[in-house]
């Protein structure tokens, strides 16, 4: 669990590298000294439109494969400038975007821990879990707070992994499909600049 505090460190790093990045497409190379803030994890950082919080970005490493500060950086200016469903941000728009980072747990692979894979929703929590849903070269990620916002269920929200991942929805329901489950925990400016609180789920 990380305090409210680095939280807030984190959403402001990816602020500053997303600035920085905009300014003279560099990383910026500050590190911290908070040990964990030093620990491999997987993180997503999600940017919106202010005030109507439309979606804007949303790009990060599902699995811990940089230290929590520096995948915070990466994630950042990635998903302000290379995620495909948008052009990229330019600095104009910086003043007008909330951030939000998302800190994951490891993924946990749950097709396997039920003989019949029907029960694989039981295995859910909407609300506190996300979703990857894997086959062959096929993945898809949607993380906890997608299925708060839109009411999921957790078939539907299975469904909805699927769809991301470019398969069927049920492909869940297919023994060839491998499905994970992570816990994440969410900090997120309530305005742009502003103050950074952490998403309770």
């Amino acid at each position: 669990m990380l305090t409210l505090e680095e939280g807030a460190s984190l959403v402001r790093l990816a602020r500053r590298s997303i600035e920085r990045y905009l300014m003279d497409a560099r990383i910026p190379e500050n590190q911290t000294s908070n040990p964990r803030l030093m620990k491999k994890s997987g993180v997503f950082v999600t940017l919106y439109r202010y005030p109507e919080k439309m979606l804007r970005g949303c790009i990060g490493f599902p699995y811990p494969v940089y230290p929590l500060w520096e995948a915070t950086k990466r994630a950042a200016i990635s998903a302000a400038v290379e995620d495909p469903r948008f052009r990229p941000l330019s600095l104009d728009e910086l003043p007008d975007i909330i951030i939000e980072v998302s800190v994951l747990t490891p993924p946990e692979r749950i097709d396997n821990l039920v003989e019949d894979r029907l029960e694989i929703p039981r295995l859910i929590k909407t609300g506190s879990h996300g979703l990857i849903v894997k086959r062959g070269m096929f993945s898809g990620l949607l993380l906890p707070q997608v299925a708060t916002e839109f009411g999921f269920s957790e078939e539907v929200f299975l469904d909805e992994t699927c769809r991301k991942a470019g398969l069927e929805p049920g492909c869940w329901r297919d023994e060839n499909t491998e499905v994970y489950r992570f816990e994440a925990e969410i900090f997120e400016e309530i305005r742009p600049l502003g103050e950074v609180v952490k998403i309770e789920s």
